[in-house]
């Protein structure tokens, strides 16, 4: 099952100009978002053809960077990326983005110990980079009607980490195997875990056979009998689906005392074909694209986390979904909206008993061997519709062309008209959960998918739904089986969620390309946000005092930093138990706080 590369191909896509090339788009990244956070400060110099010039220096004073620049809400840095010009000892030097982490270590506050990894994720992005730009890839015209497999493969990763797609634990025969953007078919491996260590929980009425034999038909029996030939018994064991990489390079040897005593059996590939996801360890089922999602373990570092499944999480997973998924469609105005969640229904997970009596604290060790199935979300389609992952409206092209004016165009739509449509079906939701449920989600760009009608976003869905919920009040009511989602704060940061994950990690990156690829003003962009949010406010009078106490149009707010995190803490940017005891951006213009009316919001507060 290995499909290996020589070494001469491993490294065939490295080639001086499109190294050049995806150094400086990264550089650009790096300035803007480094910037955006501040953690480094370029220094004004003056206008030149209505583009503002900077110039960065590192901490050494003969290294500097020029640019020119716009810089618009949210401290966003709109770099104009040709403009970009590195000058040592006043002479023209190539563009490195390695280089540049070094020249800017100090300023960075990077804990030395940890530097040379986070190079080392740097360099793994920019190799990814640079196969993505050989191969070509579609373009963004062709994407924006393109169907959700050849979209979900063609993302270039998060916008805001500048260590995005690191795989740290892949060679280079893996990235081509299992890399999201890759795109190559592969099968999952089965294992036995013999159920004294073993558990399996599903949403009721749903069971481990019913499972069993859809994921795996008639070579259920084939694996019987391999179990039966080593004087098994089938029923003493849950069947499990596990990554190939992981198998090979943790769980083989790791867990080799597990093997050796039959309490883990290797049972063989399954026979269906998969893609990886944008999330690296999820897969979608090509042969059978109605059967479930599948999530792994994956022990690789990416983008801030060690990727394992915990199997305690996994106990509760199930009953997390449904209770959320209840919770939603018994809602009359969710129900309105269109919104659904893709539900995790059934999980299983191996207890590794060594780790779990050596350490009694968290740690990626517990995490090597869990799964999960989630819906597939073409079971949540109606006829005429079809699905992308939202984090395509960020995409662009390795031509420079984005992506979401493609759509726009397409759609035969004024963008106007689009985009209250897209704000509405995206934001309001996640509105209603905060204030009506005191939930809040983590609606990035690949956790939502956008479900379209004429190119037009109708609704959205949902997913990751076990992992990356929280609920925010001590008073909420929650079954015992999601009481781990509750996380208390103060509320004064209780809106946090939305301005860090909507605001600052969606719409800010959305507003500078309309601004920059269709001419469209980035104010009239906001505006159109206020009045989503005030279309919804009008809607819900019985939750005024809610939208006083955590009111969206305050002066100024503080998104997280996620850059900073991640510098910080390249394994675990966030801890689950105090989520929002992270750094912020620092202090910017809420950039729909002009749009506060003070005549509807003096009404409603007297009425």
């Amino acid at each position: 099952m290995f499909n290996t590369v020589t070494p001469r191909e491993a490294v065939a896509h490295l080639q001086p100009d499109i190294w050049a090339q995806v150094n400086r788009l990264h550089i650009r990244k790096m300035i803007a978002e480094y910037a955006h956070e501040q953690i480094i400060q370029p220094s004004y110099r003056h206008v030149k053809q209505g583009w503002v010039c900077y110039v960065l220096t590192a901490d050494q004073p003969n290294i500097e960077y020029r640019f020119r620049a716009k810089i618009l809400r949210l401290n966003h840095w709109y770099i104009l990326t040709k403009s970009i010009e590195k000058f040592v000892n006043g002479q023209p030097a190539a563009l490195d983005a390695l280089a540049f982490i070094v020249e800017f270590s100090e300023q960075l506050k990077m804990d030395p110990a940890l530097l040379p990894v986070y190079m080392e994720e740097v360099a793994a992005t920019l190799y990814g980079s640079a196969y993505m730009h050989v191969q070509g890839g579609p373009s963004s015209t062709y994407l924006a009607g393109a169907g959700y497999q050849e979209i979900e493969h063609a993302m270039t990763g998060h916008p805001r980490f500048i260590a995005n797609n690191g795989r740290v634990g892949f060679d280079a025969g893996d990235y081509r195997t299992y890399a999201p953007e890759a795109a190559s078919p592969m099968t999952l491996l089965w294992l036995a875990g013999h159920r004294s260590c073993t558990e399996f929980t599903s949403i009721a009425p749903l069971e481990y056979l019913q499972v069993r034999q859809q994921e795996l038909g008639e070579l259920a029996d084939e694996f019987d009998a391999t179990l039966k030939g080593k004087g098994l018994q089938p029923a003493d064991y849950i069947y499990m689906p596990v990554h190939p990489w992981q198998w090979y390079n943790k769980l083989a040897n790791i867990f080799a005392p597990d093997v050796a005593a039959n309490k883990l059996v290797l049972l063989g590939y399954g026979k269906d074909q998969y893609l990886p996801q944008q999330s690296i360890r999820t897969f979608f089922n090509v042969d059978h694209p109605e059967k479930y999602y599948v999530k792994t373990a994956l022990s690789i570092l990416n983008m801030g986390y060690v990727r394992g499944l915990s199997p305690y999480f996994m106990r509760t997973t199930p009953g997390i979904n449904e209770w959320v998924n209840t919770l939603v469609t018994e809602d009359a105005y969710l129900q309105e909206t269109g919104f659904c969640t893709l539900r995790e229904i059934a999980s299983t997970g191996y207890s590794n008993q060594y780790y779990e009596q050596a350490t009694k604290t968290d740690n990626p060790y517990k995490k090597m061997l869990a799964a999960l199935w989630r819906e597939s979300p073409l079971t949540k389609m109606k006829d005429g519709q079809r699905i992308m992952t939202m984090a395509a409206l960020l995409h662009i092209d390795t031509q420079g062309e984005a992506l979401l004016p493609a759509l726009i165009n397409l759609s035969g739509l004024e963008p106007d008209e689009w985009l209250k449509q897209y704000i509405h079906i995206y934001m309001s939701p996640l509105l209603h959960c905060f204030y009506q449920h005191d939930m809040v989600f983590m609606p990035h760009g690949e956790n939502i998918i956008l479900v379209l009608e004429d190119h037009v976003p109708v609704r959205t869905i949902m997913k990751d739904i076990g992992e990356e919920v929280s609920v925010l009040s001590e008073e909420a009511r929650l079954p015992e089986v999601a009481s781990r989602l509750r996380v208390l704060v103060p509320d004064e940061v209780r809106t946090l969620p939305l301005f860090t994950q909507i605001f600052d990690g969606i719409f800010r990156f959305i507003a500078a390309i309309l601004e920059e690829r269709m001419d469209y003003p980035e104010k009239r962009f906001w505006e159109l946000v206020a009045q989503v949010v005030l279309a919804y406010r009008q809607r819900h009078p019985q939750l005024e005092q809610k939208f006083q106490q955590f009111d969206l149009f305050v002066k100024e707010i503080s998104p997280d930093a996620l850059n900073r995190l991640q510098i910080g803490n390249n394994r675990q940017l966030r801890n689950r138990a105090n989520p929002f005891d992270v750094p912020s951006i620092g202090v910017v213009e809420n950039p729909i706080a002009a749009f506060r009316p003070a005549a509807f919001f003096t009404k409603m507060a007297t009425a």
